[in-house]
């Protein structure tokens, strides 16, 4: 069965920085698209960043320029770097997967979701 675990998350100041990182097992993460997505508290879960199977990237308005998503193929294993955070970034952020090779921005087009990280950055 597809796991996804992510790991990276805790407490920052603003204008610091994270890595997350979103171990699979069950799928080959070169073989098929992959997804951050996060929920604030109180909020839905709103879409971050996604990769194509090909490496091809979409970023969330809110967040480009400001994160990155890349991949390594050899561990199996995405990322998600978080420069110069905002206290709006606060959030729990979920690594995702899904079974075609296509990047999406909606949340509904994902099958596998990982068990969220925490993401808290004070002002």
């Amino acid at each position: 069965q597809v796991q996804l675990v992510e790991s990276g998350g805790g407490l920052v100041q603003a204008g610091g920085s994270l890595r997350l990182s979103c171990a699979a097992s069950g799928r080959t993460v070169s073989n098929v698209a992959m997804g951050w997505f996060r929920q604030a508290p109180g909020k839905g879960r709103e879409f971050v960043a996604s990769m194509s199977a090909v490496g091809g990237i979409t970023y969330a308005a809110a967040v480009k320029g400001r994160l990155t998503m890349s991949r390594d193929n050899a561990k199996n294993t995405v990322y998600l770097q978080m420069n110069d955070l905002k206290p709006e970034d606060t959030a729990v952020n979920y690594c995702t997967a899904r079974n075609l090779r296509e990047r999406t921005t909606r949340e509904n087009t994902y099958d596998y979701w990982g068990q969220g990280t925490q993401v808290t950055v004070s002002s």
